[in-house]
């Protein structure tokens, strides 16, 4: 059985390297908890804040953090593999450079977001709020965007192959040399009211 931990509150602890292992927290609070290095495997975060953390060069792997809150946290080269993120919210987070391969960040929040350069590959991101984001440089490959918010976004040289673009509206976005796949040209052209024969 996972260890679970409720209703807590960790304040300015060292949890550097710590390694997190079929742990469950619900509704607790960091706040300037150190994680950098830290490992988490299949733990489950559920309604957490997380305030000031350092999630530097941490690896998380088939972990959930569901309906949590980032605030003033530093995911510097912070890692997250087939995790489920859905309903999280994001701001004022440094997150460059990230990388996130599978999983599902559905309905998370990262309005304004600098993700220059990130790495998202094979994630779900359904209806995620990417309002305003900076992705200039960044790899999205095969990220399933449908109903996301991406007006005023920046993806200008962002590789975007493989991923879903229907809901793209390319005269709100900056793209200039954004790549894309010939199937996304299609979906983007009839998003621009052309009709392909």
């Amino acid at each position: 059985m996972p260890e679970l931990t409720e209703d807590a509150t960790f304040r300015h602890e060292d949890w550097y390297g710590e390694e997190l292992i079929d742990r469950h927290f619900v509704r607790c609070s960091f706040f300037q908890v150190d994680l950098t290095e830290a490992v988490s495997q299949g733990a489950v975060f559920t309604e957490c804040t997380f305030g000031n953390v350092a999630f530097n060069a941490s690896r998380h792997t088939d972990s959930a953090f569901t309906r949590c809150t980032f605030k003033r946290c530093n995911l510097f080269e912070a890692e997250f593999t087939g995790c489920k993120l859905v309903g999280s919210t994001f701001a004022q987070c440094d997150l460059r450079p990230l990388r996130v391969s599978g999983g599902d960040w559905s309905f998370a929040a990262l309005p304004g977001a600098d993700l220059r350069g990130v790495t998202l590959t094979d994630v779900r991101m359904r209806e995620v709020d990417l309002t305003g984001a900076n992705l200039t440089g960044a790899t999205v490959n095969g990220v399933d965007l449908s109903g996301a918010q991406l007006h005023s976004c920046r993806l200008g040289g962002a590789d975007l192959r493989r991923s879903d673009l229907t809901a793209l509206d390319p005269t709100t976005v900056e793209r200039a040399g954004a790549i894309i796949d010939a199937e996304q040209a299609i979906v983007i052209a009839q998003a621009l009211g052309f009709e392909l024969r």
